[in-house]
C-alpha cells in the first residue's frame, strides 16, 4: 500500500483587509486593524499564500490540515473572504480546519467561524461543529481541538476547557482498538519554542497530560509562525509536535517565510507507524517553493 500523505499549513491571515465601519472597531479589534495597517500587510501577503497552495496542490496530497487563524481581527466581511479560500484550497472532505485565537478575535463575532466554516470543522457523521472532532481519512484518525477563545488587548492565549478536556479524554480511549494512526489538530502549540507567555495555551499541562498518558503519533499545530518541532514521551512511545511558519508570510524581516509540510505515513510489518515529513517553501529572496528540509519521524 502506498503512503498516504497530509498537507499541513497554517495562519494564512488573508488580506486584504475588508472595509470596517466606524461600529466595528473598538477595543482590541481597533488595535489589531491599526496594525495591520500599519505593518502586518507587509508581511502577511495574498500573492505568497496563492504561490505555497498552488505548490501544495501540485504535490497532491491525499488530505489537507489547516491550522487556524484565517482572518486577522474577525471582521463579519473577513470570514466570508476565508470560505471562499477554503473552497479554493479543497473541499470540506478533502481539507480539515481548526480555528485560531484571530478566529475568535472579537467576543461579538466569537463563534462565527462554527458557522462560516462548519463544513470544514465537522466530524464524521455529525450534524453540528463540535470540538473534539473526529474524521477518519486512509488509516489516519484526524482529532480537531480549539483553542479559540477571546483574549485581551496584547494577548494572544489559548485554552482548550474542562469539557473539551475530557471529551478527548473519552475519544483517545475508545481509539485504541482501532488500527489508526492519531494525529490531532491544534492552533496553540503544547509547548511553545517561543516562549511567550502572553501567547501561550493556558490549559497546556492537562492536554498533555491526556496526550501522553492515551499516546498518539503526531502533532500539528500553528500560531507561533516559525518551524518548530518538540518531542513528547508517551506510554505508547514518544510523539513529535510539530509547527510551521504563517503561510503567507513574505521573505525578509525578523519573521520566517511562509512554509507548509507534506506528511508520509505508512504502516510498518510490525504494526507501528513510519512517518516523515518534508518541508516547501520561500528561502530567502528566492522566488519559488522550494524543499527546505525532510525528516523522518517515526
Amino acid at each position: 500500500m502506498s503512503p498516504f500523505t497530509l498537507a499541513h499549513l497554517s495562519d494564512p491571515h488573508l488580506g486584504p483587509m475588508p472595509p470596517a465601519r466606524f461600529a466595528e472597531l473598538f477595543g482590541k479589534r481597533a488595535i489589531g486593524y491599526a496594525n495591520w495597517k500599519r505593518r502586518r500587510h507587509m508581511i502577511h501577503r495574498r500573492d505568497v499564500l496563492a504561490r505555497l497552495v498552488a505548490d501544495l496542490h501540485a504535490q497532491h496530497p491525499d488530505h489537507i490540515a489547516v491550522t487556524g487563524d484565517l482572518v486577522n481581527v474577525a471582521l463579519p466581511a473577513e470570514f466570508t473572504q476565508a470560505r471562499a479560500w477554503l473552497e479554493d484550497v479543497g473541499s470540506a472532505h478533502d481539507v480539515s480546519l481548526v480555528p485560531g485565537n484571530h478566529d475568535a478575535y472579537a467576543r461579538a463575532t466569537r463563534g462565527q467561524f462554527a458557522l462560516s466554516w462548519a463544513d470544514y470543522m465537522r466530524g464524521d457523521g455529525e450534524d453540528e461543529v463540535g470540538f473534539p472532532y473526529l474524521r477518519r481519512r486512509g488509516p489516519l484518525a484526524l482529532i480537531g481541538l480549539t483553542t479559540a477563545v477571546p483574549s485581551a488587548p496584547f494577548m494572544a492565549t489559548g485554552r482548550i476547557g474542562a469539557a473539551q478536556l475530557a471529551a478527548l479524554d473519552s475519544l483517545l480511549a475508545t481509539l485504541k482498538a482501532e488500527p489508526l494512526c492519531r494525529v490531532v489538530l491544534i492552533h496553540h502549540p503544547l509547548r511553545s519554542a517561543r516562549g511567550r507567555w502572553s501567547a501561550r495555551l493556558t490549559d497546556a499541562p492537562a492536554l498533555i497530560d491526556i496526550l501522553t498518558r492515551h499516546g498518539v503519533d503526531l502533532v500539528l499545530h500553528g500560531h507561533d509562525h516559525r518551524h518548530a518541532t518538540v518531542w513528547f514521551e508517551s506510554q505508547r512511545g514518544r510523539f513529535a509536535s510539530i509547527g510551521v511558519p504563517s503561510a503567507s508570510a513574505s521573505s525578509g524581516g525578523h519573521h520566517q517565510p511562509a512554509a507548509y509540510q507534506l506528511i508520509s505515513f505508512a504502516r510498518k510489518d510490525d504494526g507501528a507507524w513510519s512517518i516523515s515529513h518534508r518541508v516547501r517553501g520561500l528561502s530567502g529572496n528566492a522566488e519559488g517553493i522550494i524543499e527546505l528540509k525532510s525528516e523522518r519521524l517515526g
